[in-house]
């Protein structure tokens, strides 16, 4: 590395709410905290949120653009400009296409040419606001002059985004990884959670965790699960996320039509996952879209059962460790769920530990961790 200087990154950002590129920056982050050589800043193009703070209080600067809407964009892209020109970095790292977008131009703008983007998404003709189909096809043209690099999560993006005009010379994979030594959860701390859902100690519980978002088809979930019910009177079913609580009336209905609404527990959106994961016999995601679907690997690493649909990078994150289902099939879906819950507890354990292993071996942050750092060098060298 360039003797003793210290490499500043700056990571331009849309947002720090709860979720997968903003967790995944976190721990990015993080796992530079005790590398001098290495100094980490961000850029919210939004609000900073509640990573944001999480990060502030760690000791890094964040700074937040305030972005409002369309009509912002232009007067805070000069911001962003002068932001990153005063900032000097070496590298600046976007992550997702608004960031990529205005970040990118005003790295340039800026004078900086040490940029690399990143893809977290998948299925881009699985909806989505006309907007954002715009800044993509932007940002397709403009992958030839702009990034030196586009890291994307999972190699079905990486197709996918070459198939709709990304520059396939400048893409490269980097797997999300994970940290083992957070991912752990006392026996107390689960059924702590049990205890808050109303759930005896004994149920058989089947959970989903992540956001109320059509990508993430909760619908097929509950479609599933009430399918399911008929068949397991002991099973009961947990759903933990932002908008998956009752004050969502839409959520509600469908699981009101499934006529087992009593077997339903909604948390909402929690801080403590690893021992919401904890708290399953079962894990499921049901979504219709995923690039690199983070909380699989969560769950892998607290040694739950899986059950995934086929989306994104899930079956290949999942390997041999547990059971993959078609995407949008409910029936698919509750025959997956149905096949770890006719297991023993014994074979349930074993199958988790399979999937623990295979985290440990193949997604831990450390080697994310190096990925990353190879794609930095390379990037300075090019320039250099």
């Amino acid at each position: 590395m360039r003797g003793e200087c210290t490499t500043r990154i700056v990571h331009v950002i849309v947002g720090l709410d709860i979720g997968g590129a903003e967790l995944m920056l976190k721990r990015l982050i993080q796992a530079y905290a005790q590398d001098a050589r290495y100094r980490h800043s961000v850029i919210v193009l939004t609000t900073p949120g509640p990573v944001g703070a999480e990060l502030r209080a760690q000791g890094v600067e964040v700074e937040a653009l305030g972005l409002r809407g369309a009509l912002d964009v232009l007067p805070k892209m000069f911001t962003l400009t002068r932001m990153i020109r005063k900032a000097r970095p070496d590298i600046v790292q976007t992550w997702m296409y608004h960031a990529d977008l205005l970040g990118g131009l005003a790295a340039r703008l800026a004078g900086r040419q040490s940029i690399i983007w990143g893809i977290r998404t998948t299925e881009v003709a699985a909806g989505g606001a006309r907007a954002t189909a715009m800044v993509r096809w932007l940002c397709a043209r403009l992958s030839r002059r702009v990034p030196c690099v586009t890291v994307c999560a999972a190699e079905a993006s990486r197709r996918r985004h070459v198939a709709l005009g990304y520059d396939r010379r400048r893409m490269v994979v980097v797997p999300n990884g994970f940290d083992l030594a957070r991912l752990q959860a006392t026996s107390a701390q689960a059924a702590a959670v049990r205890a808050r859902a109303g759930l005896e100690r004994d149920a058989l519980v089947v959970g989903t965790v992540g956001r109320f978002h059509e990508s993430k088809d909760p619908r097929n979930f509950v479609r599933a699960a009430g399918l399911l019910a008929r068949a397991h009177p002991e099973a009961r079913f947990l759903m933990v996320g932002r908008g998956c609580d009752d004050d969502n009336r839409t959520l509600r209905r469908w699981i009101d039509e499934t006529g087992h609404g009593d077997r339903f527990r909604l948390l909402g959106q929690r801080e403590d996952v690893p021992a919401c994961l904890a708290a399953l016999d079962v894990f499921c995601l049901p979504s219709r879209t995923e690039g690199f679907p983070n909380v699989v690997g969560e769950a892998m690493a607290m040694r739950r059962a899986c059950v995934v649909t086929d989306a994104g990078d899930a079956a290949h994150l999942l390997g041999e460790c547990g059971v993959v289902v078609p995407r949008e099939d409910a029936a698919a879906l509750a025959a997956g769920m149905a096949r770890l819950l006719r297991m023993s507890a014994a074979e349930r354990d074993a199958l988790g530990a399979r999937a623990h292993a295979r985290i440990a071996a193949e997604f831990t942050m450390a080697r994310t961790r190096d990925r990353f750092e190879a794609i930095y060098l390379d990037v300075l060298k090019s320039r250099h």
